[in-house]
């Protein structure tokens, strides 16, 4: 049995992190940074449970969406049939492990088989189980380069193409990338870094009353874990209601000229690459007031997450701490 996530002690920047992007899965993932033993795979294990159903074409291998994109199976169908059918299926947290070979993240196709029997038969991989799911990937920065190229390429094309003598399999590929790593044993490829939407550092605890509530819910959750689960079931109920109503409420959160001026007064007055920071700040902050209950963005609601979007973006000098640059974004922060 898994740790309830509501009863993960603190670390409240990361347990929302993980939120937003299931309120708003285009925000794009988020990398969660810090010290072992702080509790980061636990809280993505444990969003598991918190995850919400989504419309899949039924019978899918791979959830495609009923407005496609569409995996080779269902067009075959769709040609066939003229229609699809629909089911709903809960939402999961897929695990890529470290050392994982390339045919299990992409999948394999059966050439002897396609020779004998004239179809196509592919064996999905990681990323047909990661569509429209979360993909975990614990010490990415551990990863090696060419699954960081394969992950690279599925996350700028949504889709997976594989490929061999002359016979061709595509599905969707579109997943919500969360990675966990301890900066103390290596930095991720900048490439991977800016596919992150949002980056949170996640430290040990310092207030002694938090860190014995930490020992006593690990106690009772080691000496009989039903229990408590069930002790903290009505409170993952409770946040479960909240995620959906969120989700069900992101269109109809307005987004008026002066939260697009007042997220762009605060990505000017940094040295950033690009525009991805503007965008996530922008859907993260819209997440943020969805699952708040409100109907439009303010600028708290900007303020909020724009640490989260902008932390692994910000640009030091040679041998300048990444904390003076985190200092400069808060001050920024307060006074605009």
């Amino acid at each position: 049995m898994i740790f309830p996530f509501t009863a993960i002690v603190d670390q409240d920047e990361m347990k929302l992190a993980l939120i937003l992007n299931v309120i708003d899965p285009n925000i794009g993932g988020v990398l969660i940074m810090g010290e072992k033993s702080t509790a980061k795979s636990t809280a993505v294990r444990a969003l598991a449970d918190l995850l919400p159903e989504i419309d899949v074409v039924k019978g899918c291998r791979f959830n495609c969406a009923p407005e496609g994109p569409f995996c080779s199976d269902c067009i075959e169908k769709l040609n066939k049939n003229g229609s699809i059918e629909i089911e709903k299926k809960k939402m999961r947290v897929v695990e890529l492990p470290l050392g994982v070979t390339e045919d299990r993240v992409v999948g394999t196709l059966d050439i002897e088989y396609a020779i004998k029997k004239g179809e196509k038969r592919f064996e999905p991989g990681i990323l047909a189980e990661a569509n429209r799911n979360f993909l975990y990937i614990d010490e990415v920065n551990l990863l090696e380069d060419h699954i960081v190229d394969l992950l690279l390429d599925s996350a700028a094309m949504g889709v997976n193409t594989v490929e061999r003598e002359g016979i061709s399999f595509i599905h969707p590929a579109k997943f919500i990338l969360v990675g966990t790593m301890n900066p103390e044993e290596g930095e991720l490829r900048p490439q991977l870094l800016d596919r992150f939407g949002l980056c949170v550092q996640v430290n040990s605890l310092t207030d002694k009353n938090l860190r014995i509530e930490v020992l006593k819910r690990k106690a009772e959750f080691d000496d009989n874990p039903e229990e408590f689960f069930k002790k903290w079931d009505s409170e993952q109920q409770i946040l479960v209601r909240k995620i959906i109503k969120a989700k069900e409420n992101l269109k109809n959160i307005k987004i008026d000229d002066s939260a697009l001026s007042f997220v762009v007064d605060i990505t000017c007055q940094l040295n950033l690459d690009g525009h991805r920071a503007d965008i996530v700040m922008l859907k993260a902050a819209r997440a943020f007031a969805a699952f708040n209950g409100k109907n439009g963005i303010t600028q708290e609601d900007i303020k909020a997450v724009a640490p989260f979007t902008l932390r692994h973006r910000l640009k030091r000098l040679p041998f300048e701490d990444i904390s003076q640059e985190v200092d400069k974004l808060n001050a920024i922060l307060e006074t605009i």
